[in-house]
């Protein structure tokens, strides 16, 4: 008995230090995003939508949480992680979470608008440009920004997320 009980803590230690370097390698890879500890403010944008309308970051004030998802067309973790925001932007109406998703390093709008075709995304996608990216200081897909109803980051992210993580991430 004394052995399986050996075995039990041996494994509980080596999955606590996989979780203790995983979020170690995890700050250090966002510690080049804004700041969600001083609650930075989002920069403020005007972009087209694939479908040509213009949106306002400023659309969304009052709106209890905006999430901004950055990425890029020829990302495939992007294209695994964005039906789950699209469920969330499907469970949240948009008084309570406001949801975009913002392509970035594309040549022509042609490439985004193949990355989400028969994805039937419903939520926003825009088209970002270079100063949005150095602006919002995105350097690895996907990249999530959590703003509050000031637009002020209070959560940011790299990497995949689940649905739930996202829901977690704005409450």
């Amino acid at each position: 008995m004394s052995t399986f009980i050996q075995i039990i803590k041996s494994l509980l230690l080596q999955a606590l230090i996989i979780v203790i370097v995983f979020n170690g390698v995890s700050a250090l890879r966002e510690s080049g995003m804004l700041s969600s500890w001083q609650k930075q403010e989002a920069p403020d944008f005007h972009l087209t939508s694939v479908n040509s309308k213009i949106i306002n970051l400023n659309d969304a004030m009052g709106t209890e949480k905006t999430v901004l998802y950055f990425f890029a067309p020829w990302c495939s973790v992007c294209k695994y992680s964005i039906g789950n925001l699209q469920a969330l932007y499907e469970s949240h109406p948009g008084e309570q979470v406001q949801v975009y998703a913002i392509a970035l390093d594309f040549v022509e709008p042609l490439e985004v608008e193949e990355f989400v075709a028969g994805l039937d995304l419903t939520m926003p996608i825009l088209l970002g440009n270079e100063a949005l990216k150095q602006a919002y200081q995105v350097s690895a897909y996907p990249s999530y920004y959590v703003l509050d109803q000031n637009q002020q980051v209070v959560h940011r992210s790299m990497g995949y997320s689940t649905e739930l993580g996202l829901i977690l991430r704005t409450l």
